[in-house]
């Protein structure tokens, strides 16, 4: 079964890639985080938990789900990490998670996609960004390969500064960056409610149709960049960026 969670659909489009080519179910974890949905979940084939990397780790809401709710069945675990860059250290936690959930860690796949964190880095423009996906369909296919032959994804080296990454600066961008306060919407909002629709922790209201954001940020970047009217902001950080979102997955 593919798991996956997204804010602006690069991880969604992997993990409806994988689904296509593998024949396995898709379900989507941010909609259960959403609503707060904790049934178990069965599987009887491996697990393939697809997610965007936050401060070089999986999304510690994606994480505190995965560790809350229950898996049954298969216990093979693969993870498919999508990032702008890198994934730094990630592997580490992911194997820590699986021993605490009982689950055989069967490695990350790292896949980089067009860079969608508008709050802090440059966002490629449409072409550039449909280029980048080009080149991530061959390592996801190899992943397909992978898990379809039963296989360990292979090991990725690790260095100190992927573990200082993964480690006290995924601790410093958790505790200083990661805030809501700096969204507002512009004049051009049209009060159509999409940005609180999007959002995974319910941290987005409308007030006289205009939207507010509350303290339960996880910077997935869905409000932002999924607006159709372009008109919110992160402070003067996004100004004049594109707003990057990656179209569903089609069979090529």
């Amino acid at each position: 079964m593919i798991l996956y969670f997204s804010g602006t659909g690069n991880s969604r489009y992997a993990a409806e890639l994988l689904s296509e080519q593998l024949n396995e179910k898709l379900l989507d974890l941010g909609k259960r985080i959403k609503s707060g949905e904790k049934s178990p979940i069965f599987s009887t084939g491996p697990w393939v938990f697809v997610s965007p990397t936050y401060g070089w780790q999986l999304p510690h809401i994606f994480e505190e789900y995965l560790r809350a709710v229950e898996l049954l069945g298969d216990k093979r675990a693969y993870f498919v990490l999508t990032c702008g860059s890198d994934i730094g250290g990630a592997g580490r936690y992911l194997a820590e998670l699986c021993q605490a959930k009982g689950l055989i860690y069967r490695g990350t796949l790292e896949v980089v996609m067009p860079e969608n964190y508008i709050a802090l880095f440059p966002v490629p423009e449409e072409q550039e960004a449909e280029q980048i996906i080009e080149r991530a369909l061959p390592v996801l296919q190899h992943g397909v390969n992978w898990i379809a032959q039963d296989r360990d994804f292979p090991q990725r080296k690790v260095g100190i500064v992927d573990r200082i990454k993964s480690g006290l600066v995924n601790r410093a961008f958790y505790r200083f960056v990661i805030k809501a306060d700096l969204f507002y919407a512009k004049d051009s909002c049209v009060g159509c409610g999409k940005c609180v629709a999007n959002c995974p922790l319910n941290n987005v209201k409308l007030n006289n149709q205009i939207p507010v954001w509350g303290k339960h940020c996880t910077h997935c970047m869905a409000c932002i960049c999924n607006c159709p009217a372009q008109a919110i902001e992160y402070g003067s950080r996004s100004k004049n960026k594109p707003r990057y979102r990656c179209l569903p997955y089609k069979k090529q």
